[in-house]
Formats: C-alpha cells, sequence, structure tokens
C-alpha cells in the first residue's frame, strides 16, 4: 500500500514558519517601561485608574521587616 500523505521539507517550513516567538510589546508609563495589559507597578495604576495601592503596600513591607 502506498503511502497517501506525503510532506515535503517546504510543507514542513511553512508550517512551522508560525512557530516564532514575537517580542514582549512594552509601552512607556511615567518613565518606566511595562509590559501591555498589566497593572503598573512603580504608580499601581491600570488604563488610568488607581489599581494597587503602592505606598500601602510599601509600609506593609516596612512593618514586616521591623518586626524580624
Amino acid at each position: 500500500m502506498t503511502v497517501r500523505m506525503r510532506h515535503t521539507r517546504a510543507h514542513t517550513a511553512n508550517r512551522r514558519s508560525h512557530h516564532a516567538l514575537a517580542a514582549q510589546t512594552l509601552t512607556p508609563e511615567s518613565g518606566v517601561m511595562r509590559m501591555r495589559h498589566r497593572a503598573s507597578l512603580t504608580t499601581g495604576t491600570y488604563r488610568g485608574k488607581k489599581i494597587i495601592d503602592t505606598v500601602k503596600k510599601v509600609v506593609k513591607k516596612q512593618a514586616k521587616s521591623k518586626k524580624k
């Protein structure tokens, strides 16, 4: 019985051409680069809205380090 489905190097290469990884897209925000669709860790904002209270986070971290 013959092999019906053959693939050549060209077909394999065409399929694999879509496997390349794309570089991450970075967005400048307040002087710091951040990844798209992620909240900024320096300002705590996402799409212009305050999401993370960065001051509260720093105070909590300092209090934790003083206990040790």
